[in-house]
């Protein structure tokens, strides 16, 4: 495979980073219950943990830092971002949070509100939508199309919401027991993969037909528009910003964690067409985020996300992005490691049922595979499998269903590594695949009911 674009940027700054021993590691893992978030960072040597907040932000971005303006109603950076946000998005009403999940907990909070039986479709649902909903007594119904359950399956959209299982869903669940429908862009639970354009504009269509309203999770829109520029027929010719905007316009309003394609380390945003929406919920924020011009952040904050949602279109930024995903994959197919194909925009899920076929899933062969990885190279990813996504009897600890695919997400941070970093977990892996029937499975000893697996912790089964 072709190199992708070298790295579209100069270094000006780096931060020196510590290589534990095997040992050290262990006792890492020890300490912190043999949980990925456990880890203290400064124990980790290669973080691809997650792509969200863990962004190198520009030059740019780092000069509206200092540019921010303080006050507590209505500084200017409210406003540099209001342009952003209507002209990258479109939406004419938004309101800032500090992150993604605010944003989530504001909407659901409200919609669900004293409701029950509530039932909220989505291609897939990650894990703080999934949680905002089911704490507010909703229910997550997830409609990806087969194909994503098909890790070995090279189709270019597997994040596509299915047409005909949304239809019968809609037939088939009164009306009033739908309040939303969800769209993830990529589908990050599905292996970070991405919806087309028509899929988007179909799944809008359907919505409006049986009168539920269609809000995005928009946390790697330019990664998806990209992909619908690269793969989806009749999109070539057309700039990454087109596409976005014509995405969003399929959609009623969106929620976005700005930590992942707003290239900042923090923040988020609620979106609508809707003023009663937005007046509403300004209501709910001023009582747990602060006054609507600010909305949890920092002026400087607010810079930073308006400088990034304008920066992270820029198409050889996103050529490199996603090429170097691209290349990840490669080097792990030249290893033997098993992967979820095609490789999406911000991470490679590795297929660990695949590679660990003697541990059973109600064992976790995910979280084997990412306890190993650091154990063996200092290197963070995050299961997505079982231990995440599975269901479990609280009397007995059993658990009774399990994830449709065993992952590890290896996410990378946006214009953070190099790919000689990559190479490196790389072989880390390929070190691993041949010697794979030595890991054992592990077994939770304490798993809280809501977002388990932030505060899980786990014994390895010896």
């Amino acid at each position: 495979m072709r190199k992708p674009l070298p790295e579209p940027w100069r270094v000006k700054v780096i931060e020196k980073v510590k290589v534990l021993t095997r040992e050290e590691r262990e006792k890492v893992l020890v300490d912190g219950g043999f949980s990925m978030f456990g880890i203290p960072s400064e124990a980790v040597y290669i973080d691809l943990f997650t792509d969200s907040g863990t962004s190198a932000m520009s030059d740019w971005q780092w000069g509206g830092l200092m540019q921010g303006d303080e006050a507590y109603a209505g500084a200017r950076n409210y406003f540099h971002l209001k342009d952003s946000v209507e002209a990258v998005f479109g939406f004419p009403y938004f309101l800032p949070t500090h992150q993604g999940r605010a944003a989530e907990s504001l909407f659901f909070s409200w919609l669900l509100h004293g409701k029950q039986g509530m039932k909220i479709p989505s291609n897939t649902h990650f894990d703080t939508t999934r949680a905002n909903i089911e704490v507010n007594g909703g229910t997550c119904v997830d409609l990806v199309v087969d194909e994503a359950r098909d890790a070995t399956s090279e189709a270019p959209f597997k994040g596509n919401m299915d047409l005909a299982k949304l239809r019968r869903f809609f037939e088939t669940t009164p009306k009033a027991d739908i309040p939303v429908c969800m769209l993830t862009l990529t589908n990050n639970a599905g292996g970070g993969q991405p919806v087309a354009l028509a899929n988007v504009k179909a799944t809008s269509e359907l919505c409006k037909e049986f009168g539920v309203p269609l809000y995005i999770d928009a946390c790697r829109f330019a990664e998806n528009s990209w992909f619908i520029k690269q793969r989806e027929e009749g999109q070539g010719h057309r700039s990454v910003a087109d596409i976005a905007l014509e995405t969003f316009s399929y959609a009623e309003g969106c929620t976005m964690s700005a930590k992942k394609d707003g290239l900042v380390n923090i923040g988020g945003l609620f979106c609508t067409r809707d003023k009663d929406h937005l007046d509403v919920l300004t209501q709910r924020l001023l009582v747990v985020e602060g006054f609507p011009t600010y909305g949890g952040l920092a002026g400087r904050d607010l810079e930073a996300i308006a400088r990034g949602l304008r920066e992270v279109l820029d198409e050889n930024y996103l050529a490199f992005r996603t090429g170097q995903v691209a290349l990840f994959g490669e080097m792990l197919a030249e290893r033997g490691v098993p992967f979820l194909k095609p490789t999406g925009g911000h991470a490679v899920y590795l297929d660990a049922g695949a590679l660990l076929t003697h541990i059973p899933p109600q064992k976790f062969p995910g979280h084997a595979l990412a306890i190993e990885l650091y154990r063996d190279g200092g290197v963070r990813g995050a299961e997505l499998g079982t231990a995440m996504f599975g269901d479990m009897d609280e009397a007995t600890g059993e658990m009774t269903t399990f994830a449709p695919i065993e992952m590890v997400r290896l996410a990378i941070p946006r214009r953070v590594y190099t790919n000689d970093h990559l190479e490196y977990v790389a072989d880390i892996l390929g070190d691993i695949a041949k010697r794979k029937e030595e890991l054992k499975g592990f077994r939770f000893t304490f798993a809280p009911k809501i977002m388990r697996h932030f505060t899980a912790r786990f014994e390895e089964i010896r």
